[in-house]
């Protein structure tokens, strides 16, 4: 994590994520699958030990030559699919849109159940001895006679489950580096691996809203024979589509960050 300051000089939070060697190795399309998607291979891996001969064939069909270590399957309409090998880039991302961030989240080994659960704990006075820390009865008796599983009490806390941080705003992006700065925090230790994407209820939330009352990107109710980028939110046509590519960042500016926020003053009628 790092600070990162606003055109308007106002001071935030923002973490830093770097796009590792990122290439299209397999296309799952119908009917092999029941839906369309990409898989891509990611953070390149010199070493001959801990990739199997498995993968390094899987990864030989797409012509990526250099090993990689981590496979991820991204869900794509079936126009934005991209040939196999194709090198992606940090400029995907567009300063001031919102991404979805997911990763494993970090280990904090064994912790009691104020940390873990938030609980308020006992009262620490007299007689409580050195137990206002605990999470107190289970409250079992003996039918059932057990702890229900599930039940909240202490344990290992993190590094086991997937969360995802959601409509985290883009701040810079950096070609030179492949550097993508995002608002706030996200999952994971530092180092780990990360997955982003499209902001789902930033961009296909709102869509899906606007399409099922009918209303167009300005307003106005749609007559029936509007395409379906009409409904998506302003901006999302400056998106590179279908993919931000290591050819397109060559031809784009190193770094581009976020700019002053367009405001619209709305005259009040009675």
């Amino acid at each position: 994590m790092t600070s990162f300051f606003l055109s308007t000089g106002q001071h935030v939070p923002a973490t830093v994520l770097q796009v590792m060697s990122n290439q299209v190795s397999a296309l799952i399309q119908p009917p092999v699958g029941a839906y369309t998607a990409m898989q891509i291979a990611a953070f390149d891996v010199h070493s001959r030990r801990g990739i199997s001969a498995t993968v390094k064939g899987h990864l030989a069909k797409a012509g990526i030559t250099t090993s990689k270590r981590v496979l991820h399957e991204f869900r794509v309409t079936p126009d934005a699919l991209l040939p196999l090998g194709t090198e992606l880039s940090a400029v995907h991302f567009v300063p001031g849109q919102h991404v979805d961030v997911r990763a494993i989240t970090r280990g904090k080994g064994f912790q009691g159940a104020m940390k873990r659960h938030g609980f308020h704990g006992l009262r620490a006075s007299h007689g409580v001895s050195i137990s206002h820390r605990s999470h107190g009865s289970t409250g079992q008796h003996q039918d059932p006679g057990r702890v229900f599983p599930g039940k909240k009490m202490a344990g290992r806390m993190g590094g086991t489950a997937h969360r995802t941080v959601q409509n985290a705003r883009v701040l810079r992006i950096d070609s030179r580096d492949e550097l993508i700065f995002v608002q706030g925090q996200v999952p994971g230790p530092e180092g780990g691996t990360v997955y982003v994407t499209d902001a789902k209820r930033a961009l296909v939330g709102k869509a899906a809203i606007a399409y099922g009352a009918g209303k167009l990107r300005n307003g106005q109710l749609a007559q029936g024979n509007e395409p379906a980028s009409e409904y998506l939110p302003e901006g999302v046509d400056d998106l590179p589509f279908p993919a931000g590519t290591k050819a397109m960042a060559h031809v784009m500016p190193e770094v581009v960050e976020l700019g002053p926020v367009k405001r619209v003053a709305a005259a009040a009628s009675s």
